[in-house]
């Protein structure tokens, strides 16, 4: 039976990150063609991190701030036109002398804030102020009604796919999803056992069942579970319950990604499979040069103990 490792990563600009038990390791591929990898420490874990239901809210908070740093690292070797009519203002050389790196940090954190707002606000709030036009022209729905709530969901997986959809006819977009693609192979492969080689990574699926698309669609079935339980208010009200209850959806949708990922019963396989069809989108066959970088990326945070990486 295939092993099940916790090692997982995220695709960059020309590049991908890995996380393993102890390292995480981004991988470049410059623009002159060679491999550049950086391999850093992983920050400590707090006692948080081992509370069920919690640890998912702080691993995610955890993951979004590794990833705006390795995008913005990965983003500096992106062989684009430079733009030198641009002056940076006196107050931005004041702050940057002033703070240094903590003005990066700060910046990397209201990055990272920021895309929570946008993704809460399209996913999560946007679908329930559609859903609420229903009941300006449906004068016999009940406050509390479930069927809005289900309906709720279906929105808000509509915008999911438009999302989705749209962004996958962007060409740089498709560059991503590819060495998306390469970071799946590669855990595959590790994970049946095989040497690490391009030969034998091209050979399996793309498609992972312990990936952060897998987990967004069990943050929508969850919410329309735990939501229906809130019952069915105002708009503004709705927007508040739900807001409240955003860390609650994401912490059981953790754990049961967590369980489902380590199952091998039928019915996790049905709970996996929504996920692994909605990486139709989010990832693409990569060429044999991006699953070198995946690779290279993925030998950096491996461990000799063999047993630190279970799932």
């Amino acid at each position: 039976m295939p092993k099940k490792t916790t090692i997982g990563g995220q695709a960059l600009i020309e590049g991908i990150m890995m996380i393993g038990p102890k390292d995480y390791a981004i991988a470049i591929r410059k623009p002159e063609g060679d491999i550049l990898v950086e391999k850093k420490p992983l920050p400590a874990k707090g006692a948080i991190s081992k509370i069920p239901f919690a640890r998912g809210v702080v691993g995610l908070f955890r993951q979004m701030v590794l990833g705006i740093k390795a995008l913005m690292y990965s983003a500096e070797f992106v062989d684009i036109e430079e733009d030198n009519s641009y002056k940076p203002s006196r107050f931005e050389v004041f702050i940057e002398k002033l703070l240094g790196d903590k003005f990066k940090d700060a910046a990397i954190y209201a990055a990272v804030i920021l895309s929570l707002m946008l993704s809460i606000g399209l996913f999560i709030l946007l679908p329930n102020v559609i859903a609420n036009f229903i009941t300006a022209f449906d004068k016999t729905t009940s406050k509390g009604s479930v069927y809005l709530n289900i309906f709720e969901g279906l929105v808000r997986v509509c915008i999911f796919l438009a999302y989705l959809s749209l962004a996958s006819r962007m060409k740089d977009i498709r560059r991503v999803w590819e060495y998306h693609g390469a970071e799946h192979k590669t855990i595959h492969c590790y994970e049946n056992d095989d040497e690490l080689t391009v030969e034998n990574v091209r050979k399996y699926s793309i498609r992972h069942p312990r990936c952060g698309t897998s987990f967004l669609f069990l943050v929508m079935i969850i919410s329309i579970i735990i939501f229906s339980f809130t019952g069915w208010h105002n708009v503004f009200l709705n927007m508040i319950i739900r807001l409240a209850l955003v860390p609650v959806v994401a912490g059981i949708s953790y754990e049961i990604l967590r369980f489902a990922g380590r199952s091998n019963l039928r019915i996790m396989k049905l709970v996996n499979a929504p996920g692994k069809l909605f990486q139709y989108f989010t990832t693409k066959e990569p060429d044999d040069a991006q699953i070198e970088v995946a690779i290279q990326a993925f030998k950096n945070v491996m461990v000799e103990d063999k047993d630190a990486d279970k799932w």
